[in-house]
């Protein structure tokens, strides 16, 4: 038995729209320190998604995925850091988000896995540090 297409259509539109209503859900019960962690996991998505783009040599939707990504570092994890109370660690962790969005932006327009593979590696690395000092995984959620 097959569907006619617009049932498909329908059917991904409704698993996209149950996605978002758990995503917004979550991010309206986050407490602050969790909401950073979203943004890490939001940015590292768009990541594996441009890399998928990449391979593909979709070049609209390599474009895309690393703008939201690049949105995510800039506009929600750099412009997060507070520079009057973080002293030198603001400072350090500020240079390192741009680093991560000037290698997104030349990942783009260079193709440049390589470049790719720089950003998401220091992404992981900040986002894990951040959880094991931060927002460390419920016991219930680390078992199992």
């Amino acid at each position: 038995m097959s569907y006619p297409p617009s049932r498909g259509l329908r059917r991904q539109h409704s698993v996209q729209a149950y996605a978002n209503i758990g995503l917004e859900t979550e991010v309206l019960s986050a407490s602050p320190e969790h909401l950073i962690t979203l943004l890490f996991d939001g940015a590292r998505a768009a990541i594996m998604k441009a890399r998928l783009h990449m391979q593909n040599d979709n070049i609209e939707g390599r474009g895309m995925a690393l703008s939201k990504a690049i949105d995510i570092v800039d506009s929600g994890l750099k412009a997060s850091v507070d520079q009057e109370t973080g002293g030198e660690l603001a400072k350090n962790l500020i240079a390192t988000y741009e680093l991560i969005i000037r290698n997104l932006l030349l990942a783009n327009l260079e193709a440049d896995m390589q470049k790719l593979d720089l950003a998401e590696r220091l992404l992981v690395d900040i986002a894990t540090a951040w959880r094991e000092a931060v927002d460390p995984l419920p016991l219930e959620a680390a078992i199992g």
